[in-house]
Protein backbone atom coordinates (compact mmCIF):
# COMPACT_ATOMS: atom_id res chain seq x y z
CA UNK A 1 0.00 0.00 0.00
CA UNK A 2 1.74 3.31 -1.06
CA UNK A 3 0.66 6.69 1.50
CA UNK A 4 1.75 9.80 -0.01
CA UNK A 5 2.17 13.09 1.72
CA UNK A 6 3.42 15.83 0.94
CA UNK A 7 5.00 19.21 3.17
CA UNK A 8 7.27 22.21 3.23
CA UNK A 9 10.84 21.69 4.52
CA UNK A 10 12.36 25.21 5.96
CA UNK A 11 14.89 26.58 5.07
CA UNK A 12 18.35 25.36 7.38
CA UNK A 13 19.58 29.26 7.17
CA UNK A 14 16.80 30.82 7.76
CA UNK A 15 13.31 30.90 10.07
CA UNK A 16 11.02 31.20 7.06
CA UNK A 17 11.05 29.67 3.66
CA UNK A 18 12.77 31.22 0.95
CA UNK A 19 12.46 30.84 -3.00
CA UNK A 20 14.60 27.97 -3.46
CA UNK A 21 12.48 26.24 -0.27
CA UNK A 22 12.56 22.05 -0.84
CA UNK A 23 9.12 20.27 -1.14
CA UNK A 24 9.29 16.95 0.33
CA UNK A 25 7.45 14.06 -0.91
CA UNK A 26 7.40 11.21 1.29
CA UNK A 27 6.38 7.53 -0.16
CA UNK A 28 6.19 4.47 2.43
CA UNK A 29 7.24 1.31 0.88
CA UNK A 30 6.46 -2.30 1.79
CA UNK A 31 10.02 -4.15 3.53
CA UNK A 32 9.90 -6.60 0.54
CA UNK A 33 10.21 -3.56 -2.05
CA UNK A 34 14.24 -3.11 -2.48
CA UNK A 35 15.40 0.21 -2.11
CA UNK A 36 17.92 2.38 -4.47
CA UNK A 37 21.48 2.53 -2.79
CA UNK A 38 23.16 6.13 -3.69
CA UNK A 39 24.71 4.27 -6.30
CA UNK A 40 21.07 4.04 -8.33
CA UNK A 41 20.34 7.75 -7.77
CA UNK A 42 19.17 9.83 -11.20
CA UNK A 43 22.19 10.19 -13.25
CA UNK A 44 24.06 7.44 -11.37
CA UNK A 45 23.90 4.38 -13.49
CA UNK A 46 21.31 1.76 -14.18
CA UNK A 47 19.06 0.99 -11.11
CA UNK A 48 18.67 -2.25 -9.45
CA UNK A 49 15.17 -4.13 -8.71
CA UNK A 50 12.39 -1.73 -7.69
CA UNK A 51 14.21 1.66 -8.56
CA UNK A 52 11.93 1.94 -12.03
CA UNK A 53 9.00 2.33 -9.46
CA UNK A 54 11.10 4.99 -7.69
CA UNK A 55 11.66 7.08 -10.42
CA UNK A 56 8.56 7.54 -11.29
CA UNK A 57 8.39 9.90 -8.05
CA UNK A 58 11.05 11.38 -9.01
CA UNK A 59 10.97 14.93 -11.15
CA UNK A 60 14.17 16.56 -12.82
CA UNK A 61 16.32 18.15 -10.23
CA UNK A 62 15.18 16.00 -7.56
CA UNK A 63 17.00 14.02 -5.09
CA UNK A 64 16.52 11.30 -2.57
CA UNK A 65 17.55 10.61 0.68
CA UNK A 66 16.19 7.50 3.63
CA UNK A 67 13.01 8.77 5.40
CA UNK A 68 12.68 8.70 9.42
CA UNK A 69 11.35 6.09 10.99
CA UNK A 70 8.36 8.22 13.10
CA UNK A 71 7.64 9.75 9.67
CA UNK A 72 6.18 6.40 7.84
CA UNK A 73 2.88 5.27 8.28
CA UNK A 74 1.84 1.98 10.60
CA UNK A 75 -1.28 0.26 9.21
CA UNK A 76 -2.66 -2.10 11.44
CA UNK A 77 -2.07 -5.85 10.60
CA UNK A 78 0.75 -5.03 8.82
CA UNK A 79 4.54 -5.17 8.83
CA UNK A 80 6.72 -1.59 9.67
CA UNK A 81 7.35 0.04 6.32
CA UNK A 82 10.31 1.55 5.29
CA UNK A 83 10.76 4.26 2.76
CA UNK A 84 12.72 7.18 1.41
CA UNK A 85 12.13 11.31 1.28
CA UNK A 86 11.90 12.47 -2.48
CA UNK A 87 13.20 16.60 -2.51
CA UNK A 88 11.87 18.25 -5.12
CA UNK A 89 12.31 22.00 -6.01
CA UNK A 90 10.07 24.28 -5.30
CA UNK A 91 9.68 25.53 -8.38
CA UNK A 92 9.19 22.10 -10.52
CA UNK A 93 5.96 21.13 -7.87
CA UNK A 94 3.28 21.28 -9.58
CA UNK A 95 0.99 24.06 -8.86
CA UNK A 96 -2.52 23.02 -7.96
CA UNK A 97 -5.04 24.31 -10.04
CA UNK A 98 -8.09 26.63 -8.89
CA UNK A 99 -11.53 24.99 -7.95
CA UNK A 100 -13.67 25.99 -10.20
CA UNK A 101 -16.94 27.18 -8.91
CA UNK A 102 -20.65 27.15 -9.28
CA UNK A 103 -21.17 28.86 -12.90
CA UNK A 104 -22.29 32.43 -12.86
CA UNK A 105 -25.81 33.23 -13.20
CA UNK A 106 -26.54 34.31 -16.78
CA UNK A 107 -27.38 38.05 -17.01
CA UNK A 108 -30.65 39.29 -16.60
CA UNK A 109 -32.12 40.36 -20.39
CA UNK A 110 -33.22 43.71 -20.41
CA UNK A 111 -37.19 44.12 -20.34
CA UNK A 112 -39.20 47.24 -21.94
CA UNK A 113 -40.40 47.88 -25.76
CA UNK A 114 -39.91 50.24 -28.10
CA UNK A 115 -40.33 53.57 -26.36
CA UNK A 116 -39.39 52.23 -22.62
CA UNK A 117 -36.16 50.30 -22.09
CA UNK A 118 -35.04 48.67 -18.70
CA UNK A 119 -31.59 46.85 -18.30
CA UNK A 120 -32.02 45.52 -14.71
CA UNK A 121 -28.20 44.75 -14.80
CA UNK A 122 -26.71 47.95 -15.13
CA UNK A 123 -30.07 49.20 -13.12
CA UNK A 124 -30.14 51.85 -16.29
CA UNK A 125 -33.71 52.96 -18.01
CA UNK A 126 -34.21 55.19 -21.27
CA UNK A 127 -37.27 56.32 -23.12
CA UNK A 128 -36.63 56.69 -26.83
CA UNK A 129 -32.95 56.14 -25.95
CA UNK A 130 -32.46 59.41 -23.62
CA UNK A 131 -31.59 58.16 -20.06
CA UNK A 132 -33.82 58.94 -17.46
CA UNK A 133 -32.26 60.09 -13.34
CA UNK A 134 -34.50 58.18 -10.99
CA UNK A 135 -34.26 57.57 -7.55
CA UNK A 136 -33.70 53.94 -6.55
CA UNK A 137 -37.77 53.13 -5.42
CA UNK A 138 -38.16 55.03 -8.73
CA UNK A 139 -36.62 52.66 -10.95
CA UNK A 140 -37.65 49.53 -9.34
CA UNK A 141 -41.20 51.00 -9.40
CA UNK A 142 -40.50 51.11 -12.95
CA UNK A 143 -39.00 47.93 -14.14
CA UNK A 144 -42.05 46.23 -12.06
CA UNK A 145 -44.78 48.10 -14.27
CA UNK A 146 -42.75 47.74 -17.63
CA UNK A 147 -42.16 43.76 -17.11
CA UNK A 148 -45.66 43.72 -16.84
CA UNK A 149 -47.53 45.48 -19.69
CA UNK A 150 -51.09 45.60 -19.18
CA UNK A 151 -51.30 44.34 -16.05
CA UNK A 152 -53.41 46.04 -13.45
CA UNK A 153 -51.85 46.64 -9.85
CA UNK A 154 -53.39 47.28 -6.64
CA UNK A 155 -51.28 50.36 -4.63
CA UNK A 156 -51.50 47.36 -1.88
CA UNK A 157 -49.52 45.03 -4.19
CA UNK A 158 -46.90 47.38 -5.21
CA UNK A 159 -46.27 48.77 -1.86
CA UNK A 160 -45.35 45.16 -0.79
CA UNK A 161 -43.43 44.58 -4.54
CA UNK A 162 -41.54 47.51 -4.71
CA UNK A 163 -41.07 49.03 -1.05
CA UNK A 164 -41.30 45.49 0.74
CA UNK A 165 -43.25 43.79 3.40
CA UNK A 166 -41.74 45.77 6.21
CA UNK A 167 -42.43 49.32 4.94
CA UNK A 168 -45.05 51.24 7.00
CA UNK A 169 -46.92 53.28 4.40
CA UNK A 170 -50.59 53.94 1.77
CA UNK A 171 -51.11 54.25 -1.32
CA UNK A 172 -50.37 57.81 -1.09
CA UNK A 173 -46.74 56.62 -0.94
CA UNK A 174 -47.79 55.50 -5.03
CA UNK A 175 -49.05 57.90 -6.31
CA UNK A 176 -46.39 60.00 -5.20
CA UNK A 177 -43.59 58.25 -6.96
CA UNK A 178 -46.31 57.28 -9.98
CA UNK A 179 -46.30 61.12 -10.48
CA UNK A 180 -42.48 61.47 -10.44
CA UNK A 181 -42.19 58.90 -12.92
CA UNK A 182 -44.57 60.68 -15.40
CA UNK A 183 -42.85 63.96 -14.66
CA UNK A 184 -39.41 62.27 -16.12
CA UNK A 185 -40.99 60.32 -18.89
CA UNK A 186 -42.14 63.23 -19.84
CA UNK A 187 -45.16 64.95 -21.96
CA UNK A 188 -45.20 62.26 -24.93
CA UNK A 189 -44.58 59.12 -22.50
CA UNK A 190 -46.27 60.51 -19.34
CA UNK A 191 -49.68 58.55 -20.43
CA UNK A 192 -47.84 55.05 -20.55
CA UNK A 193 -48.51 54.34 -16.34
CA UNK A 194 -52.03 54.31 -16.66
CA UNK A 195 -54.32 54.97 -13.52
CA UNK A 196 -57.11 52.39 -12.92
CA UNK A 197 -59.68 54.46 -10.62
CA UNK A 198 -60.07 53.03 -7.25
CA UNK A 199 -57.98 49.96 -8.04
CA UNK A 200 -54.19 51.10 -8.96
CA UNK A 201 -51.95 51.15 -12.09
CA UNK A 202 -50.76 49.74 -15.27
CA UNK A 203 -48.11 50.28 -17.95
CA UNK A 204 -49.11 49.92 -21.37
CA UNK A 205 -46.90 50.43 -24.19
CA UNK A 206 -47.16 52.50 -26.77
CA UNK A 207 -49.30 55.02 -25.04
Amino acid sequence: MTNVRTLTAPSPTAATPTPHAHRHRLRAVAPDEALPSPATAPGAGAPRHGAPSVAELLHSGATWLPAPQHNLPALPGQPPMVGYLVLVPAEQAATPQPTAGPPAPPPTAPTGDEIVRIDPERRTAQVQGRPLDLTYLEFELLAHLVAHPHRVHTRDQLVTTVWGYGHVGDGRTVDVHVARLRRKLGAAHRSSIVTVRRVGYKYVPGI
